[in-house]
C-alpha cells in the first residue's frame, strides 16, 4: 500500500484551526488516510484565498454542528462549489447564549461566579459527556453518511475544538485509531495559531486581565480531562467502545468496515 504525502497544513487567513486528520496510527497498524478527513473552525469569515484552498481539497460534505446562536453571531459559511454542506446543530458546551453575553460583558466578580471555583472546568466536562449520551442519531448520521460517500468531509463547530473534536474523535474510535493519538489530535487545538480568540465587549486591559483570562480559560481550552470524561461516559453507558458504535450509533460491523475502507490507508 503506498504511503501518501501528508498535505502541508496552509496558513488561512480567516479560518482558524483547520488541519488534516490524515496520518493518525490505528492500533492495527493502518494510518487515517491524508486528504480524506479534514477539522477547522467556521468557515464565515473564509477569505477568497481561504475558500480556493478550500475548494482544492475536493470535499464531497461539510459537517457544521453550529447551533443557530453560533450562525447569528458568526454568519453562515462560505459556500463552496459542488459541496454538500450538512447543519447538524450540538450542544454549545458553554450552553446558550446568554452565558456568552456573560463572557463578553461580564466584569470579574461575576465571571468569578460562573467559573471560578472549578465551574467552568466542570460545565465543560459535563457537556462533553452529555453530548456523548445525547447526540448518539447526530453522530450516526455524520459515520453512516461517511461510510456511504460523504468523504472527503470537514467537520467544524465554532472554534473547532469541543463540537468537532468530540466528533472526529469519535470517527477516529470508530476507525481503531489509538486513544493516545486522537487526544494528541484533539491538544493540538491549543496551539497558539490555532486558538478561538477571545472577543470581550469592553476593550480595556482589565478587561483582558490575568485574572480574567485564567477564569475563561477552561473554556478555550483543549483538555485530556474533557476528552476522558466523554470515553468515561462511552464506557458508564454502553460497557465498551464497540457497543456504544454498534448500539449507540447504529454501526454495524459493516458499516464500520465501509468507513475504515474509505478512510484508512
Amino acid at each position: 500500500m503506498t504511503q501518501q504525502v501528508p498535505s502541508t497544513e496552509p496558513e488561512l487567513g480567516g479560518v482558524r484551526n483547520f488541519r488534516d486528520v490524515g496520518g493518525l496510527p490505528t492500533a492495527d497498524g493502518r494510518r487515517v488516510r491524508y486528504g480524506h478527513l479534514f477539522r477547522s473552525g467556521h468557515l464565515a469569515h473564509a477569505t477568497e484565498e481561504d475558500a480556493a484552498f478550500l475548494a482544492s481539497l475536493g470535499l464531497h460534505t461539510i459537517f457544521d454542528f453550529r447551533n443557530a446562536a453560533d450562525q447569528k453571531l458568526e454568519g453562515p459559511d462560505v459556500e463552496l462549489p459542488g459541496v454538500r454542506n450538512v447543519n447538524l446543530p450540538l450542544s454549545d458546551p458553554a450552553d446558550g447564549s446568554e452565558f456568552w453575553k456573560m463572557v463578553r460583558d461580564g466584569d470579574l466578580d461575576q465571571l468569578h461566579a460562573i467559573l471560578g471555583d472549578g465551574k467552568g472546568a466542570d460545565r465543560m466536562i459535563g457537556s462533553y459527556r452529555r453530548i456523548i449520551r445525547e447526540r448518539t442519531a447526530e453522530h450516526s448520521q455524520v459515520l453512516r453518511a461517511m461510510a456511504e460517500d460523504s468523504v472527503p468531509a470537514l467537520m467544524h463547530c465554532a472554534a473547532g475544538k469541543d463540537r468537532a473534536g468530540l466528533s472526529i474523535a469519535i470517527t477516529l474510535l470508530a476507525l481503531g485509531v489509538e486513544r493516545d493519538a486522537i487526544v494528541a489530535d484533539y491538544l493540538e487545538s491549543n496551539a497558539a495559531h490555532r486558538r478561538y480568540k477571545v472577543h470581550r465587549t469592553n476593550s480595556s486591559a482589565s478587561a483582558y486581565s490575568p485574572e480574567v483570562m485564567e477564569l475563561l480559560s477552561p473554556l478555550f481550552d483543549a483538555r485530556a480531562e474533557y476528552l476522558t470524561a466523554a470515553f468515561e461516559a462511552i464506557e458508564e453507558n454502553w460497557g465498551s467502545v464497540d457497543v456504544y458504535l454498534e448500539q449507540g450509533l447504529g454501526l454495524t460491523p459493516e458499516l464500520r468496515e465501509r468507513l475504515r475502507g474509505r478512510l484508512l490507508d
